[in-house]
């Protein structure tokens, strides 16, 4: 059974060591870790998210969150804009809309930038990657990370999961097996 509080005590034992923190015993992979949880416990998990950041600061370690839903929102607004997003919506099949939107979150053109100008604006010492399961099928966990590579590689990055994973592969939501990834450390796994 999952259990969030434990989780995320060990996520804090984890995230304020010196190992993780400068990225020791990595074998020469690159600093990605996954820290999967049960999507039934989303709202409770958003809350541990909340609470571990404010901790970690406590303690003198700044974490950028990346949200994707909220930064994918914030793109759309910047374009287009969300009421013609919507708009597009009404008017159009799924396939079409998500091809529209797809386009407007192009991961190389348009989400890694942002993505990688939130990072260079930030001094912080830890990646969180947040709000997958709210930009599915749209934007893609696996797709995000295999393009993260050049951009988040001077501090740890977490990916809150809602999930499992294997340490090869990601199963969104539990149900939905994404593609195979196995660059990534299982973070319930990792030990100090």
């Amino acid at each position: 059974m999952y259990n969030t509080s434990e989780q995320f005590q060990h996520l804090f034992r984890v995230a304020s060591s010196e190992q993780f923190l400068k990225m020791n015993a990595l074998g020469g992979e690159i600093p990605f870790f996954i820290a999967p949880y049960d999507p039934k416990m989303q709202v409770e998990v958003e809350k541990a998210i909340k609470g571990l950041i404010n901790k970690l600061a406590s303690n003198n370690i700044e974490v950028l969150e990346i949200n994707l839903y909220a930064l994918s929102c914030e793109i759309i607004e910047g374009g287009m804009g969300m009421e013609k997003m919507i708009k597009a919506e009404t008017r159009r099949n799924k396939d079409k809309f998500l091809r529209a939107l797809q386009s407007s979150l192009n991961i190389q053109e348009v989400l890694m930038p942002a993505i990688d100008k939130k990072i260079k604006e930030s001094n912080a010492k830890i990646y969180f990657i947040t709000g997958i399961g709210a930009v599915f099928p749209f934007i893609r966990s696996h797709t995000v990370l295999n393009n993260l590579q050049n951009i988040a590689k001077n501090a740890p990055t977490v990916m809150f999961f809602p999930g499992n994973y294997s340490g090869t592969s990601l199963e969104l939501f539990g149900l939905l097996k994404d593609d195979n990834y196995y660059r990534a450390f299982n973070l319930d796994r990792y030990q100090l």
